[in-house]
């Protein structure tokens, strides 16, 4: 089961409907390890290709089964407080700490995805769903081989969002004054016109003094003080109906609760009702207590009321002289926004020059404060990678490979080169690797194979869990090229795994599988043209028959069967921590 200590989002369910060979099938997830097996084509990969979907991957018309209109695909997850934060932030829902994806894909290729029971786009689940779980196929090992992965690995298990955020923002300041230097210099042939229009466009501004929201609140004044007597008069009728001696409504109600009253007691059903009915009777007193209180304030102001005309007037004369676009509200707001920046931009062109100078000057400094910031960003990571590099390999060893070590290196470029800086440092970060004693190290996509890679993400998936956010990690041949002992190595580490995250696997080995404290098969119905798959949760003797039948092709074979029980009960006597 997996761990308690930190509570993480997990997936409890997927429904597939119309899927390559899928046409209808709903699989429930428990905590823990839960394996995945079944032959060849029965499905397994569509089970992956539907949690792809829910994550926001891309859809395509050929996912869909071909006596369907359409796939359609849907996960729940039990997600933790910041995630449901995160989800509402978005403008969706999530009902008791339960959150509902579904994605839809037509024979066209159109789709449809929602969350939370709402119309959504697939970056925003796709953000969303990058704390829920990670899917690690083939294709994922191949990933770690890129430089860009290798940095983002390093910096996620590091904990240096100080550095990283600190560099960033210096970089940003350094960028956006860089622009500024560049327009000003552009702008400087044309600088007097522009001068002039600024200037005349913060003398009519100022004239006015438009503020934010103002023309809102203009609008709804003048649609009161326009309407004064036809407020007063209907205002009054509506009064003199809730409150007239004889034939008010609300001495009616009264009478009625009186009447209600006097039965009080008689039946525990009846007095709800009683109570409910004395609640309304008090909502429209206060109602009606409000009215009088508004009518009492409502007075025309004729002096008000042509001012507020004129005040509109002016301001709309503002926007149709300076404002851009047809919507009048965004086309007001930028007015706002510009006469903020009017007089820096004033004083950029009218600094000519000296101006440009004095900013070539801040950029030179500001440059300084990129290349400090930097140089600490670096530091931090060389620290990480030492720290990083031991722990995979300490976890390579776990996993039959004693002799492989990593090591990270983390190399600056020129630091007084401006072209040497980007959005994340100075630095290139390499994943070095050697599979045995006396090996170089060397470059991950140069040296390591596709069971090496296979392990290598493993052992790093083990060491970033701890720190990582994530819920569900869901593998797909995570034991490409292994066998033996390093088999059973790895379905020994990702059991460790899913002490702290849930862990889903789909798997051809059995000394994987057998780690799992939840095992589903994928089996296959063949019947005429139709096809379709089926997804059970086994007992302990259905799953002594599908771990031979891993092991040899025939789950009747006595040989196979007595292997499989010797796995088995290798399994439950092994201690994880």
């Amino acid at each position: 089961m997996a761990s308690k200590e930190k509570f993480r989002p997990t997936l409890d369910e997927i429904a597939i409907k119309g899927l390559g060979v899928i046409e209808s099938a709903s699989i429930s997830f428990s905590p823990g390890f839960t394996a995945i097996t079944g032959e060849t084509g029965a499905g397994k990969t569509m089970v992956l290709t539907a949690l792809g979907l829910i994550t926001g991957a891309r859809a395509d018309s050929d996912f869909v089964r071909s006596d369907a209109e359409r796939s359609v695909v849907s996960a729940q997850f039990t997600v933790d407080k910041l995630t449901s934060e995160k989800v509402i932030d978005s403008g969706a829902e999530v009902d008791d700490n339960v959150l509902t994806i579904a994605r839809s894909v037509s024979t066209e290729g159109k789709s449809r995805i929602t969350m939370g029971g709402i119309l959504s786009t697939t970056s925003k689940v796709h953000e969303i769903c990058a704390d829920l779980l990670e899917i690690h196929a083939q294709s994922s090992s191949l990933r770690l081989s890129k430089q860009n992965v290798q940095r983002e690995l390093l910096d996620s298990y590091g904990a240096i969002n100080s550095e990283i955020n600190l560099y960033a923002a210096e970089f940003q300041k350094y960028s956006e004054l860089k622009d500024r230097i560049s327009k000003l210099k552009r702008e400087s042939s044309s600088a007097q016109n522009q001068i002039s229009v600024l200037k005349q466009f913060v003398s009519d501004f100022s004239a006015v003094m438009p503020q934010p929201g103002e023309l809102t609140e203009i609008d709804n004044e003048i649609n009161r003080l326009g309407s004064v007597e036809e407020i007063h008069v209907e205002l009054s009728r509506a009064l003199n109906i809730l409150e007239n001696d004889e034939t008010g409504t609300l001495n009616n109600l009264k009478s009625a609760k009186k009447a209600l009253d006097s039965i009080s007691g008689k039946d525990n059903a009846l007095d709800l009702h009683i109570e409910q009915f004395a609640e309304l009777i008090y909502s429209v007193e206060d109602s009606a207590s409000e009215l009088v209180s508004y009518l009492a304030r409502l007075e025309a102001d004729p002096v008000r009321f042509e001012y507020l005309q004129l005040r509109k007037q002016s301001i709309n004369t503002l926007i149709k002289k300076y404002g851009t676009g047809n919507d009048k509200e965004i086309a007001f707001a930028k007015i706002i926004a510009d006469y903020a920046d009017a007089e820096i931009k004033i004083a950029d062109l009218d600094g000519g020059e000296e101006r440009v100078a004095e900013l070539e000057r801040e950029l030179k400094q500001q440059f300084s404060a990129m290349k400090k910031s930097a140089q600490n960003l670096h530091s931090a990571r060389e620290i990480v990678a030492t720290s990083l590099g031991a722990l995979v390999t300490q976890e390579l060893d776990s996993l039959s490979m004693p002799n492989a070590s990593v090591a990270i290196e983390v190399t600056p470029s020129d630091y007084e080169k401006e072209s040497s800086y980007s959005h994340f440092g100075v630095d290139e970060v390499i994943f070095l690797f050697s599979p045995h004693v006396g090996s170089k190290l060397l470059p991950l996509s140069k040296i390591a194979s596709g069971g090496e890679m296979s392990r290598l993400m493993l052992a790093i998936e083990i060491v970033l869990a701890h720190k990582s956010p994530v819920g569900t990690y869901i593998f797909d041949e995570v034991d490409a090229g292994v066998g033996g002992k390093a088999a059973v190595e790895v379905g020994r580490r990702l059991a460790i795994l899913s002490k702290t995250a849930q862990v889903i696997v789909v798997t051809h080995l059995p000394q994987v599988a057998v780690w799992a404290d939840n095992h589903l098969v994928v089996r296959k119905d063949q019947s005429g043209s139709i096809t379709q798959s089926s997804v059970t949760a086994l007992n302990l003797e259905e799953r002594r028959k599908e771990i031979a039948r891993m092991l040899s092709g025939q789950e009747d074979s006595v040989t196979a069967q007595t292997h499989a029980e010797e796995l088995l009960r290798m399994v439950s006597e092994s201690v994880i921590s």
